[in-house]
């Protein structure tokens, strides 16, 4: 993994409400990339299923799903009387 690809997991993950067991993972990973300049495989996986699995369960608050953009409103049509059928 790369530092910039670290750094945008990292940033990404910072948008959702964590565990502390999650927030101290990303804490040793972080240092651990600081020290050796990598990551091994596995803590790789975790971070990418970690960032996989939050962004899956909130949704991001930008998008067009956002409870604050609106929609067009539909246009307004009246209702003409319909004509009684004389008998």
């Amino acid at each position: 993994m790369t530092k910039d690809r670290l750094e945008w997991v990292l940033s990404g993950l910072s948008r959702y409400k964590l565990t502390s067991g999650e927030e101290q993972f990303l804490k040793s990973a972080e240092n651990d990339f600081q020290q050796k300049d990598m990551l091994t495989d596995k803590q790789e996986e975790r971070l990418e299923n970690l960032y996989k699995e939050k962004s899956r369960l909130t949704p991001n608050k930008t998008g067009p799903s956002s409870p604050d953009s609106k929609r067009p409103e539909r246009p307004k049509f009246k209702r003409l009387a319909r004509a009684k059928a004389i008998s």
